[in-house]
């Protein structure tokens, strides 16, 4: 086998391949001879068609077969033989000037050699923030937002409040379906309805009318109503204020696993759960830091193939967080919006992947369960998330790799030095 590789332009490559005649025939040859007592034609005996009529039968269709064949594995063979790492799949075009020899050249673009340098003046900024009684109090009342029912109110109609309405939509005066409806409770702010229609209610009061219009958008679903004007008739039955329940309250407790032990085991709990979210929100900061350096420090060729594929997962993995279905077309728009990211993940994975490979780090049992551990901490049942990720050796395995990449980095900031700074709660929390 005769094997050349010319670089053409950055990672890419054409590598061609001759596969002598003989090999061809040889194989043609073996595979025909086992077909010898096993074919059934008409007019022989099972078992007794001759090999001369097994050949002309079937000679040209065993040779595409044996040709398909030798493609696949004569270029493994000769990626091994080059040392080359082909990154996403190879075109392969055919010579059909090759009367007898089986010849093609396959295009292909090879991972990147990856060698990663920690600059000596490399330092990273990790925030240093304490959990206040302020910041305990405004958790609380989110938590008690969250539970909130609501109670009628004598006054004017805010947003965040709850309005319970009867309305008849109508486009030029003519009321179309879907658009009535009767003692319709609609919290104002939420942005359920039509763009300004919940605006138009605030400041109207109990038995108040009112008309609101609005346009139905372009991309609306009912084609008969996208882009058009219309007026809705709305009443105003009643408003409703949000009612927070009392920190004390027995429901609100329960609700949140506190009954025994009251408001100060609330408050508790509430501290310890605020400082673990704290602290993966500051090591998550840090991590990206680090890495973001590392990888401004290392730039790294990366594969358009490897890119391509990173941005359709992504796009995938949108749609399904969505809860769309089925596949969609990646489109230039979409492209643009995840290429950088899917650079930097790209980027990230080949230089962890070397650090991995250079430090011999392995994701040590104890560390895996750990990590789920922590993880799990946040849900209801803890014991059932665990024994989700250990039923599913994929799901274990994303995990793995998640602490052999914690590895990398406790290994990098090892390496380099790390400079504490006072921050505010609220500003690390809401960071990107």
């Amino acid at each position: 086998m005769q094997v050349s590789v010319t670089s053409t332009e950055g990672l890419e490559r054409s590598m061609t391949v001759e596969v002598p005649a003989d090999k061809i025939e040889q194989e043609v040859q073996q595979r025909l001879k086992g077909m010898v007592g096993k074919v059934r034609i008409d007019g022989f005996r099972p078992g007794k068609v001759p090999f001369s009529v097994i050949q002309k039968r079937y000679g040209q269709q065993v040779r595409q077969e044996v040709e398909s064949d030798l493609v696949r594995s004569s270029f493994y063979e000769a990626l091994e033989q080059e040392k080359l790492r082909p990154a996403g799949t190879p075109k392969i075009e055919t010579d059909a000037s090759k009367a007898d020899a089986l010849a093609y050249t396959a295009t292909f673009e090879v991972y990147p050699d990856v060698k990663v340098e920690v600059p000596s003046d490399m330092v990273v900024e990790k925030a240093v923030v304490e959990v206040s009684d302020a910041n305990i109090d405004n958790m609380l009342d989110k938590l008690r937002k969250q539970r909130a029912g609501w109670e009628e109110v004598d006054r004017a109609a805010e947003e965040g409040d709850q309005v319970v309405i009867d309305f008849l939509g109508k486009i030029d005066d003519v009321a179309f379906e879907g658009g009535e409806a009767k003692d319709y409770p609609l919290e104002l702010g939420t942005k359920r309805f039509i763009e300004g229609f919940e605006e138009q209610l605030i400041g109207a009061k109990a038995g108040e009318s009112r008309d609101v219009n609005v346009s139905f958008p372009e991309t609306y679903q009912s084609e008969e109503l996208a882009g058009k004007p219309a007026v809705f008739e709305v009443t105003v039955k009643a408003v409703n204020g949000p009612k927070l329940p009392e920190l004390d309250d027995p429901e609100f407790l329960k609700a949140l696993g506190a009954e025994e032990g009251g408001v100060d085991t609330l408050r508790k709990d509430v501290r310890q759960s605020m400082e673990r979210e704290l602290k993966q929100k500051i090591d998550a900061l840090v991590k990206e830091q680090a890495l973001d350096k590392l990888l401004e420090a290392n730039p790294i060729d990366l594969p358009s193939a490897l890119v391509e594929d990173e941005i359709t997962q992504m796009a995938s993995q949108a749609r399904q967080s969505m809860g769309m279905q089925g596949e969609q077309e990646v489109t230039d728009e979409i492209r643009h919006a995840l290429e950088d990211r899917a650079r930097r993940r790209v980027a990230l994975g080949l230089m962890v992947g070397e650090l991995i490979r250079e430090k011999g780090f392995q994701a040590n049992a104890d560390k895996v369960r750990a990590r789920i551990e922590d993880m799990a901490q946040s849900y209801e049942d803890p014991q059932a998330v665990l024994n989700w990720y250990y039923q599913d050796k994929s799901r274990l395995s994303g995990v793995e790799a998640l602490v052999l990449e914690d590895q990398v980095v406790e290994w990098l900031l090892s390496e380099i030095k790390t400079e504490n700074v006072s921050k505010a709660f609220d500003d690390i929390m809401q960071a990107q």
